[in-house]
């Protein structure tokens, strides 16, 4: 059995599409593709697909990643083609590596997340983070299946920063070119319970009075480990390529010394 890890995206209008949503377009994508999917035992046999950390509803997404299993090996730039062509513009398949390598859930451990705020300017969001992060404890609240939720949305928050305009993902035809508009970059670790953009917009709100004057475009730039020595989160399938090209370069090294 073959299993490939994808990453895809959720781009402009295709944000809003719910998760459910986006699991009924896949698997018909996998079925207009003809891949040849496991599937699981029982009486309702379903593909097998493995989903890891789905971005909220009506937030973007550079960086979205599922595993699904094959019973017949297939190149994984090519199955990747295959699906991206049968998948609506804009929840887009950009990367496909075979797995080589267990617990790609295990490396989801953060997120970077890019917060733009219409309507505010770049000098009151630097203000607002600053607070944000001077804070020992921000408290927010959620509503959850059970009542009002109430927890610390600092906690979670590794850094808070507006970065270089250069850097940014959202370009300038994103938003009216005559209204303020500032961009915050945000770092948060997978914790429990998970800590959102919006909680941290909240809190944002509750410690600093923020409050974009429309609900503020979210993009989730990356997602993986995070690293604690260069403050980044790493590509949770480079393991994946790594292993590839090691045993790719120990194929011929072994094929060169095998006896004739």
């Amino acid at each position: 059995m073959q299993r490939i890890r994808l990453r895809y995206t959720k781009r402009g209008r295709l944000r809003f599409t719910s998760h459910r949503d986006f699991q009924r377009a896949f698997e018909r994508a996998l079925r207009r593709a003809e891949v040849p999917m496991a599937y699981s035992a029982g009486f309702t046999p379903h593909p097998k697909v493995s989903y890891a950390n789905a971005a909220p509803t009506g937030t973007g997404s550079e960086a979205e990643y599922l595993e699904i299993a094959l019973t017949a090996p297939r190149d994984p730039e090519q199955l990747r083609a295959l699906l991206d062509a049968s998948m609506p513009t804009g929840l887009d398949i950009v990367e496909a590596v075979e797995a080589r390598t267990s617990g790609l859930a295990d490396r989801l451990t953060a997120s970077v997340w890019e917060l733009r705020l219409d309507g505010v300017q770049p000098e009151e969001a630097r203000r607002a983070a600053d607070t944000f992060k001077a804070a020992e404890t921000v408290e927010v609240q959620r509503q959850a299946k059970n009542g009002v939720r109430t927890f610390d949305a600092r906690v979670a928050v590794v850094s808070l920063e507006i970065p270089d305009l250069t850097e940014t993902h959202s370009s300038q035809a994103d938003r009216p070119t005559d209204q303020p508009c500032a961009i915050l970059r945000l770092v948060v670790r997978h914790v429990t319970p998970a800590v959102r953009p919006d909680d941290v917009l909240s809190g944002l709100r509750a410690v600093a009075d923020l409050a974009p004057p429309v609900p503020a475009a979210v993009t989730r730039l990356a997602q993986g480990l995070f690293d604690e020595e260069t403050g980044t989160v790493t590509d949770p399938l480079a393991p994946d390529r790594e292993a590839a090209e090691a045993l790719s370069t120990a194929e011929p090294t072994a094929a060169a010394t095998a006896p004739a």
